[in-house]
């Protein structure tokens, strides 16, 4: 299965059989994204959380817990 990156726009293959080929198959609405923009995100959000300004508004206490643990 061929995906495209929502943030870079780079193609990969994906195997038919992997979980999140499936995902994507079955649910439209979900969006890849490439292991390297995936890291960046991440890198970026743990340097946000760790100015204290970053709060998450969707989510329970217990979940932001968890999260911060």
């Amino acid at each position: 299965m061929m995906v495209q990156c929502v943030i870079c726009d780079i193609l990969e293959e994906l195997d038919n059989t992997a979980p999140e080929a499936k995902r994507l198959r079955n649910r439209p609405i979900h969006t890849y994204m490439c292991a390297a923009c995936h890291e960046r995100v991440t890198a970026r959000t743990n340097e946000r959380i760790a100015t204290g300004k970053f709060r998450f508004y969707r989510s329970s206490r217990r979940i932001e817990g968890d999260f911060y643990s």
